[in-house]
């Protein structure tokens, strides 16, 4: 079973990988590569569907798809009207509360809403000319739509040939429910609540110290935190804070040279492909290739001195991960006490 679930990861990793890199080609050639973060969120949806079957997987990575491109299209409105610092972080945590309902009601994996706000916030603070409002939110439809059909394409595969050939496909172990009544669960509306005290904690302290890219503080708390009803875990907060370290050295090693955008293109492929095979392993070993990953759309998107580029990630993500630390404290703390007076 082992070597199936392997072939399995590269399969998954694939398609990731050429979600994450095609639109960005597409993008150097047309010489918009300032794009290239609504490009490559809209991408994002081929990290959603993993080894599960196709009917379960037409029903999480459609809902994934329309999560992302609509975090884009709010993040990018923020950025079009130039609202105001307040009104981008309500609409955060509109964000993220949105995300977690969709997460738990449709089963997506994962069931956190990561992706959702990372795409929020960085669309958000993209300048973003009005007139090109509408064409930046068709690249991400186009992108995740892209994405969608990857993610799917092996369906058509099996219909024609699953019959006479079974033995060419790999069994999908995965199984996802869906739950219309998960906003009854209290244990779901305990972690949005973590999440948003969380995140509105991180990004005032990511704004009181002037860092420069503070959206990394706040995905980096919704990356600690424990999805609904799962164990609090140290762990998660640790690996974050040296896996970013270290993926910050791996960073350096490659934007410090002043590489060409196609060379960044590339390492942002690479780096999605070695992200999932090693994200559900060890996920500390997978910050080496995610760190790369988000560090390089940005300076694509955005450019700036790589230097203070890579400082910034250091510190928001080892404030963000201690916040989350924090919280997942607090709350085994809390448990604990529940669990002597009960």
């Amino acid at each position: 079973m082992r070597p199936l679930l392997r072939a399995l990861d590269v399969e998954v990793a694939t398609r990731a990988a050429v979600a994450a890199g095609l639109p960005l080609v597409v993008l150097l050639v047309l010489g918009r590569i300032d794009l290239a973060a609504y490009a490559s969120f809209g991408g994002m949806t081929a990290l959603y569907g993993r080894s599960e079957p196709y009917r379960t997987r037409l029903r999480t990575v459609t809902c994934a798809g329309i999560g992302l491109v609509v975090s884009i299209a709010f993040g990018a409105s923020m950025a079009a009207v130039h609202a105001p610092i307040l009104v981008v972080a309500v609409s955060l945590l509109v964000v993220i509360t949105l995300g977690m309902l969709a997460a738990a009601t449709f089963g997506l994996f994962p069931p956190t809403p990561i992706f959702f706000v990372f795409a929020f916030t960085v669309c958000s603070l993209q300048p973003t000319p009005t007139a090109e409002l509408g064409w930046r939110i068709l690249l991400a439809i186009a992108s995740a739509t892209f994405a969608w059909l990857l993610v799917m394409s092996g369906w058509m595969l099996r219909r024609t040939a699953g019959v006479r050939r079974p033995t060419l496909f790999k069994t999908l172990p995965r199984r996802s429910r869906y739950r219309p009544a998960a906003w009854r669960d209290g244990r779901l509306w305990l972690s949005i609540a973590q999440n948003l005290v969380g995140v509105i904690v991180a990004g005032w302290l990511a704004t009181l110290i002037g860092a420069g890219h503070s959206y990394w503080a706040v995905v980096s708390v919704v990356a600690v935190l424990p999805p609904p009803r799962a164990a609090h875990s140290i762990a998660r907060s640790v690996h974050r804070i040296v896996g970013t370290a270290l993926g910050v050295v791996v960073t350096a090693l490659v934007l410090l040279p002043g590489p060409p955008p196609l060379v960044v293109v590339i390492v942002i492929a690479l780096a999605q492909f070695g992200a999932e095979i090693l994200v559900g392993r060890h996920y500390g070993a997978a910050l080496l290739f995610i760190t790369p990953l988000a560090i390089s759309v940005s300076h694509l998107a955005t450019p700036v001195p790589v230097p203070q580029l890579l400082l910034d990630r250091v510190i928001e993500t080892a404030l963000g991960a201690s916040i989350g630390l924090l919280i997942v404290l607090a709350t085994r703390a809390l448990d604990r006490g529940r669990a002597v007076r009960a």
